[in-house]
């Protein structure tokens, strides 16, 4: 890793540091972007952790919105179906409110009891045994895409690697046509990003453009699907099950964004951060390498430490007074998972990447009770899978710049990451 990198980073940070605490809490605004595509957001929730840890931000880009940021205050809105809502109609699971006229239900941004008969609609594709016939997949494709990896080169680990392994992952889920499983990526990518100049999609309305002919080539395949007797891709599931199979055009989209989203994003910038993230911490990966069983416990250690979607958003059902704050009804209740994930009260050491922690599952990037992550088994198979492979075969792999991250607040991911590994 190039020493000036490191201390751009650091410099950066410092400062970043000194503006988090010279600025009024009254002033916060912790979901700008831009702090996570600087990667200068951590300062801020501390202050917060530490002195207001119920914030509410009166003015944004994305109105006002209240910021819970420790761990065990997350955990207890996450649980509170009653009082703060995931519906779609209320705005969604995003501190970006979708607008009213596109807002589109999935089983994620749904209350129960709905919420429940579509999640298991799907439930199966999750299940040990479809785990392990899918761990026999993942492994003979792991092992395909890092035999061709470049050797003595710079290369971009996040499309050579991450993006390429999850999308053929979620071209299996799906049964989704191999060659044009790229379009799954672009579609991942489209319903997450901030549409603006020199972005992924300039306007909200070409954003809807490219989603409609997710949706349309989507139907195709359903229909077919439905004309088969059952069989075991998620949309055949959907097309069969009494919860699904009658889906709105809507809730159609909705459920298949989820899926794809899921499926893609998380997976694909956990596995990018696992490589930044041993770069950063040489001693773990010498340790790693020493004792390749620590992968299981590497595995939940690294998802916790990137935590590849930075919150979840609720709505408030009705006014509620919270840890001496009064929320109320129709405010933005924003969960930062990535505040939760270094709160030093839940989690010992948590700025600490640890390959052998004592418990590495006391995260909550998956987020916690009802819209607990679905795939979380599929996810940490595919990278305990990728690792045990990449540990037979290369040495190290060699960071050796630093990554470009996404502008987002709500997907916490990398554009590139140039990689070398040893000729």
């Amino acid at each position: 890793m190039h020493g000036t990198a490191d201390l751009v980073k650091d410099v950066n940070l410092d400062a970043a540091r000194e503006r988090a605490n010279a600025l009024p809490l009254a002033d916060y605004d912790p979901g700008d972007p831009e702090l996570f595509k600087t990667d200068t957001f951590w300062p801020y929730f501390d202050r917060l952790r530490r002195e207001d840890p119920v914030h509410y931000c009166k003015d944004s880009m994305f109105g006002p919105y209240w910021s819970i940021t420790r761990y065990n205050d997350i955990m207890d809105i996450e649980t509170n179906h009653a009082m703060f809502s995931s519906a779609a109609s209320l705005g969604g699971i995003t501190i970006r409110d979708v607008p009213p006229d596109l807002r589109r239900e999935s089983f994620i941004a749904m209350d129960q009891p709905r919420h429940s008969a579509q999640r298991k609609t799907v439930a199966p594709m999750f299940t040990p045994t479809h785990l392990d016939e899918l761990a026999l997949n993942i492994r003979k494709r792991s092992t395909e895409c890092l035999d061709n990896l470049p050797r003595g080169e710079v290369f971009d680990w996040v499309d050579k690697v991450s993006i390429e392994l999850t999308t053929q992952m979620l071209a299996v889920l799906f049964d989704f046509p191999w060659e044009d499983r790229r379009k799954l990526t672009r579609w991942s990518d489209v319903a997450t990003t901030l549409p603006g100049a020199g972005g992924l999609v300039a306007t909200e309305d070409e954003r809807q453009a490219e989603l409609m002919e997710c949706a349309s080539y989507f139907a195709r395949l359903w229909k077919e699907r439905a004309d088969q007797p059952p069989k075991s891709d998620l949309l055949s599931m959907m097309a069969h099950s009494d919860a699904t199979r009658n889906m709105d055009p809507k809730n159609f989209l909705g459920n298949l964004i989820l899926l794809i989203v899921g499926g893609n994003d998380t997976t694909r910038n956990t596995l990018s951060g696992s490589i930044y993230a041993l770069s950063k911490h040489p001693e773990q990966y010498r340790k790693l390498r020493e004792n390749p069983a620590l992968i299981d416990s590497f595995v939940p250690e690294v998802i916790r430490w990137q935590t590849p979607l930075a919150h979840m958003r609720r709505t408030a059902l009705a006014d509620y007074e919270f840890r001496g704050r009064r929320i109320k009804k129709g405010d933005k209740v924003v969960m930062w998972y990535v505040s939760g994930n270094r709160d030093e009260e839940a989690i010992e050491k948590p700025y600490e990447f640890l390959i052998d922690r004592a418990r590495p599952r006391t995260h909550i990037s998956f987020g916690f009770g009802i819209h607990r992550c679905v795939g979380l088994r599929l996810a940490e198979l595919q990278l305990k899978i990728i690792w045990e492979e990449i540990l037979k075969r290369f040495d190290t792999i060699e960071v050796v710049e630093e990554p470009l991250r996404v502008y987002s607040s709500f997907i916490k991911g990398y554009e590139t990451l140039p990689v070398r590994i040893a000729a």
